[in-house]
């Protein structure tokens, strides 16, 4: 690994690392001039350099991977997953070094970084251990039946979970015998590159897995998309918003290619009556707040029922201003830090006005922080990242634009309904699909709200967000395509059925002409005539 030395100003914040792409089991330099990882903390901070890959280093990638396909693809799962395990060996030696350079690339709290390290680390031992129940994974049907892995799966992950994202689909993909190219967010190359060293040292074989970088539609991402109708992909995996999601579907289906779509969210929290208050305001700001709402599942509406709706607001309010935020690599224990990049930063700051324009009631936020607004809540050095103050609107119905449109950022709505019949109604009016959240005790309503929720995932007395390695997760509706990530449902995206009619060479066997299904012992009549 070549390192160099950081710009002065933040020599404390970690060297700087020399980046490559990973084609063939080599680390390449690519076409175009390199571009830097900037940290989203503090831009003086320069965490990596990169290659800037043009279509030559795309293509390249994608016949590694395919030339390595067949050699992969035959070798034992077993095997395969004893390389996973090793995978997941080596991360968790390096826990403490990959989870510092994510809060550095992207901004993620110590705290909520570890649990994105330990999340891979969990995925990684999910599928060591299903390598060895794998098996040859036939059918028991007279006509044999194999599982067979896709070919070359493309990978193109979000930055706002740049691990464990990408992770929930290569670890599966590679474990059932697919290869793999990955395009890793631009915001976070480092991160990538890093988890490739893990690769490397666990001996995965040259071209299973191949990585290009570089910047999204205006450069790489290009090119990588473009792979999709020169049919380098037997498979293409997305995590990001939906307009991009859609762009993908069109791709994917104009080549007869089923996507593993998951994307955006807007995820609604039910607080009932009867709830325990405290849990819940900490659920929802957990939910709203954890990676300054920049995860898909990051909580967006809040919807109290009207007997607890004044209590609720005066207490989360109360925790919303007590909140401790700032420069998360000085002030490791902040709740919350930057926003990932300019763009959203950018798109956050819009939303204001579209409250507005709802007439929607601001109750704190709308402003970014800076030297001369910030207050004793806020910790470090902020002039160089882009840090928001936490936004909690009220007032809200389901026919306002804020309701519907997705909004990456620090922010919620806080939401009054009269019975349960509406909360779950409003909790079901957006057309999006992936998390959802109930605060109560009461066995009916929760049995209603699992029953009836259109989210994917549902969580009772907890947050929107949190994912499990071994439980299916991803999207419905705007929220993705219905694939699902996550144990041994993913065996159905990474592999195809294979059917096998293996008759002897001197008698045809026509399925379904010729089966003498009367074949059986003959034994004397039951006689039940005489019972």
């Amino acid at each position: 690994m070549h390192l160099k030395p950081n710009a002065p100003a933040v020599a404390h914040h970690g060297k700087t690392v020399i980046g490559f792409n990973w084609i063939g089991g080599r680390e390449l330099e690519g076409d175009l001039p390199s571009f830097d990882a900037k940290s989203a903390v503090d831009t003086r901070d320069t965490v990596g350099i990169f290659p800037e890959c043009g279509e030559r280093d795309v293509d390249k990638a994608a016949k590694a991977a395919a030339l390595a396909f067949r050699g992969w693809s035959e070798t034992s799962p077993a095997v395969r997953g004893a390389v996973i395990g090793r995978i997941a060996a080596h991360l968790d030696l390096h826990k403490a070094q990959v989870a510092a350079v994510i809060t550095r690339e992207i901004g993620k709290t110590p705290r909520e970084a570890l649990a994105e390290v330990q999340e891979a680390i969990d995925v990684c031992l999910c599928f060591h251990s299903e390598g060895w129940r794998l098996g040859d994974q036939r059918s028991p049907t007279v006509q044999d039946g194999h599982r067979r892995p896709l070919g070359v799966v493309a990978i193109m992950a979000g930055n706002s979970s740049p691990l464990a994202a990408p992770i929930w689909r290569l670890i599966p993909a590679i474990l059932y015998g697919n290869t793999v190219v990955w395009k890793p967010s631009v915001n976070a190359a480092t991160t990538a590159y890093l988890f490739i060293r893990c690769l490397m040292d666990a001996g995965l074989p040259a071209g299973v897995v191949n990585v290009v970088n570089g910047k999204g539609k205006a450069g790489c991402g290009k090119f990588f998309l473009a792979g999709i109708d020169k049919g380098f992909y037997q498979k293409f995996c997305f995590t990001g918003s939906t307009p991009m999601g859609r762009l993908i579907g069109e791709l994917a289906g104009r080549n007869l290619m089923v996507p593993s779509l998951e994307l955006g969210g807007k995820n609604p929290m039910i607080v009932m009556p009867d709830c325990d208050l405290d849990q819940a305001v900490q659920g929802a700001l957990c939910g709203a707040f954890g990676s300054g709402g920049q995860r898909r599942t990051s909580l967006a509406n809040l919807i109290v029922h009207q007997d607890v709706a004044a209590a609720f607001r005066d207490k989360f309010l109360a925790a919303v201003a007590a909140l401790e935020l700032g420069n998360p690599v000085t002030h490791p224990d902040v709740f919350f830090g930057p926003m990932i990049n300019p763009r959203f930063g950018k798109a956050f700051e819009e939303h204001w006005a579209l409250g507005r324009e709802d007439g929607a009631t601001l109750l704190c936020g709308g402003a970014r922080w800076h030297e001369d607004n910030r207050t004793a809540q806020v910790h470090g050095f902020i002039t160089k990242g882009i840090y928001m103050q936490p936004c909690v609107w009220e007032g809200l119905t389901p026919d306002m634009k804020l309701f519907q449109t997705e909004v990456f950022g620090p922010t919620v709505n806080l939401c009054t309904v009269a019975d349960f019949d509406q909360a779950l109604a409003w909790s079901n009016a957006t057309r999006y699909g992936l998390s959802s959240a109930i605060h109560t005790e009461k066995r009916d309503w929760i049995e209603r709200f699992k029953r009836e929720s259109n989210a994917a995932r549902v969580s009772i007395n907890g947050a929107c967000s949190g994912l499990e390695g071994h439980l299916p997760f991803g999207g419905n509706g705007w929220s993705g395509n219905g694939t699902r990530e996550g144990g041994s449902w993913t065996l159905e995206s990474y592999t195809r059925w294979h059917s096998v009619d293996d008759d002897a060479p001197a008698r045809l066997r026509q399925a379904r002409l010729d089966p003498d299904y009367s074949t059986g012992t003959q034994y004397e009549l039951s006689h039940w005539d005489r019972l």
